[in-house]
């Protein structure tokens, strides 16, 4: 089994917290495969669904509102 690639995103797809969700349209999920809306933390730059194992990343070079 392969691993899947990282979703990377960019700074204005986050919350002003430094938030996204998932399951989340960036990552290709269907309707029929989704699991619970769970809020990721990506202010270290990465996180990874705690559900589905998807690890969301901000893209290089990005910057948190903050300065994070």
């Amino acid at each position: 089994m392969s691993t899947p690639a990282a979703v990377e995103l960019l700074a204005k797809d986050l919350t002003p917290a430094g938030e996204t969700y998932c399951p989340n349209p960036k990552a290709g999920m269907q309707l029929w495969n989704t699991h619970p809306r769970v809020f990721l933390n990506l202010s270290t730059g990465e996180a990874k669904c705690p559900y589905c194992g998807a690890l969301y990343r901000l893209k290089a070079g990005e910057v948190l509102a903050g300065g994070h």
